[in-house]
């Protein structure tokens, strides 16, 4: 709210003494409350908590009384906020890291701006593939001719698109051929789909460990006629 100037009232002499130091918070959540607490009166010019005598505590023990209540009688100038969450409970949050451009970068400039590469073999290329795409709020789609309109997606969500198709919860470890095409059916694309699916079943242990024994050769055969002797 803005405040600089605080003044706290409460009517417990272990809270007090927990925040003025005096007393030893021991309980491991009680120590996060006042960790929290003293970080807060940092960033105040004057902070200070006073306990309230017993005989002077009639508005304490209405709010207790309050917060055990049903609310919705209530008159509507009375304010109440109910906290669903702790305020010690820290939520894990990752780190985002801003990522460079993307094989996504040259079709999403020359569609909005028209702006190709300086080399004349990738301006090309993105002159003739760029009418199959499309930027819809801010984002790159595939056109497709039989199929639904696929979302482009960048490296990161590559990986995870294509491991949790392969060995996720609705993975049966396909092979390379049927895991494009599960990937497409999720409405995602990026160029390289089949080839990353190959890469991705020659490096799963269990593929390798649990997988049919392929009768197919290496390499393709040639027929080598013997000689004749005498001929």
């Amino acid at each position: 709210m803005g405040a600089k100037v605080v003044t706290a009232l409460t009517d417990s002499r272990l809270a007090v003494n927990q925040i003025n130091g005096s007393f030893e918070a021991r309980d491991q959540r009680i120590e996060r409350y006042v960790r929290i607490i003293r970080q807060l009166i940092q960033s105040l010019r004057q902070f200070m908590i006073k306990q309230i005598p017993r005989s002077e505590n009639r508005r304490a023990d209405a709010l207790s009384k309050l917060a055990s209540t049903c609310f919705d009688h209530l008159w509507k100038k009375v304010l109440v906020e109910v906290l669903k969450e702790r305020s010690i409970d820290e939520r894990q949050v990752n780190a985002l890291t801003t990522t460079g451009p993307t094989w996504m970068t040259p079709f999403m400039e020359y569609l909005q701006r028209g702006v190709l590469p300086d080399d004349h073999g990738e301006a090309r290329k993105i002159r003739i593939k760029g009418p199959s795409y499309a930027l819809i709020n801010g984002e790159l789609y595939r056109k497709g001719f039989t199929t639904p309109w696929l979302k482009c997606v960048d490296q990161a969500k590559e990986i995870e698109a294509l491991q949790e198709a392969h060995a996720g919860q609705a993975g049966a470890h396909e092979g390379a051929r049927a895991l494009t095409g599960k990937v497409l059916r999720m409405r995602i694309y990026w160029p390289i789909v089949h080839h990353d699916a190959m890469g991705l079943t020659k490096k799963c242990e269990e593929c390798q460990s649990y997988a049919p024994v392929q009768a197919n050769p290496p390499v393709s055969l040639h027929n080598i006629s013997s000689p004749w002797p005498f001929y």
